[in-house]
C-alpha cells in the first residue's frame, strides 16, 4: 500500500487537510512568519520518512509570496524524500503563457524553471487557465477538472429553464461541456479586450435568454470585468436570474461586490482558493488523481 504524507502550505491548509483525510495520510502543517520588511520565514513541524510527500499550495494573491513559500517547502522536503508530488490547485502566472505584445516575458516558463530548481518532479493542478501554460512549465504535470463538482452543485438548485453562458468565444467548449453534464443548452458571447488597457467590451449580438436562469461559466474570475460586462448585457436581454460558476475565484479589488451589484445572484466557486464563494470541494478529484 502506498504511503502518503501531506504537507499544507499557508495558502491551502484546509484543502490539504481534506486531501490528507481522503488519502488516509498524516497531515503536516507549516508555519509562516512574516517580518516587518515583508520577508517570510517558513517552518515545517515534522517530515515523516519513507512516504510519498504531497505538498499542497495554491499560488493566488499574494502570488509571489505563496509561490516562494511553495518553493521553500519543496526545497526542504526534497532533502528527506525523493518522491514529492506538488499540488498547485490554483496556478498563478498561467495567463502569461505567450508573448502577446513585443517584449513580454512568458512568466509561466520562469515559474517552471523555479519549480524544477527547487526539486519539483511533478505538478498536479486544477483547471489550469491554458494547456499551453502546462507545456511551458516543462515539468511532468497533470491537470484535473472541477467541472463535475460544480455541475453537481447546480443540479441541486431550483432553476428555471437554465442556460449556460460563456463570457467569450474562448470558453465556449467549457460552456458546452458544462451544459452537456447539466443536460441543457449553451451559448457564447463575443468579447473584445484591449491588450494595452485591459478594458473589456461585449460585441452586441442579440441572444435569446428571456425569462431563463443563466449560469455564466469561466475557469477563473480576477477583477470580474468580463463577468460584469456579460451580466449587464444579458440583463438587457430580459433574462431571469444570473449565476456565476468558476473554479478559481480570485475576486480582487472588491470584485465580488461589483459582480453582485451588476445583477449576479450568486457566485459559486471551488476551494482551490478559500473564500465565501468556495462551495465546491476539489479534494476528491485531487486525491483520486494522486492515487
Amino acid at each position: 500500500m502506498v504511503k502518503f504524507t501531506v504537507i499544507g502550505g499557508d495558502a491551502s491548509s484546509d484543502l490539504a487537510k481534506r486531501i490528507a483525510r481522503r488519502l488516509k495520510a498524516p497531515y503536516v502543517k507549516t508555519e509562516r512568519k512574516v517580518f516587518p520588511d515583508g520577508e517570510s520565514k517558513i517552518t515545517i513541524n515534522h517530515i515523516p520518512k519513507k512516504s510519498i510527500v504531497v505538498v499542497v499550495q495554491s499560488t493566488y494573491p499574494p502570488v509571489d509570496t505563496n509561490l516562494l513559500e511553495l518553493l521553500s517547502i519543496v526545497s526542504k522536503v526534497q532533502k528527506f524524500s525523493s518522491k514529492i508530488y506538488t499540488v498547485i490547485p490554483y496556478m498563478g502566472y498561467a495567463r502569461q503563457d505567450r508573448e502577446f505584445l513585443d517584449g513580454e516575458i512568458i512568466t509561466i516558463g520562469v515559474v517552471g524553471k523555479l519549480l524544477k530548481a527547487s526539486g519539483v518532479k511533478k505538478v498536479l493542478t486544477v483547471d489550469i487557465h491554458s494547456k499551453l501554460a502546462l507545456k511551458e512549465l516543462k515539468i511532468s504535470s497533470e491537470n484535473v477538472s472541477a467541472m463535475e463538482g460544480l455541475v453537481k452543485h447546480f443540479k441541486k438548485m431550483k432553476m428555471k429553464d437554465p442556460l449556460v453562458v460563456s463570457p467569450d468565444l474562448g470558453g465556449q467548449e467549457r460552456a458546452k461541456e458544462f451544459a452537456s453534464l447539466l443536460k441543457t443548452g449553451s451559448i457564447a458571447l463575443k468579447k473584445h479586450r484591449d491588450r494595452k488597457t485591459g478594458k473589456v467590451n461585449i460585441i452586441s449580438e442579440k441572444v435569446v435568454v428571456k425569462n431563463r436562469d443563466l449560469i455564466i461559466v469561466d475557469d477563473m474570475i480576477s477583477t470580474g470585468g468580463s463577468i460584469i460586462k456579460a451580466t449587464q448585457f444579458l440583463k438587457r436581454q430580459k433574462c431571469k436570474r444570473v449565476f456565476v460558476a468558476c473554479t478559481h475565484a480570485l475576486l480582487v479589488n472588491n470584485a465580488a461586490k461589483k459582480i453582485k451589484n451588476a445583477g449576479v445572484s450568486q457566485i459559486i466557486s471551488t476551494n482551490t482558493i478559500p473564500g465565501d464563494s468556495a462551495k465546491v470541494d476539489v479534494s476528491k478529484v485531487i486525491s483520486d488523481a494522486l492515487k
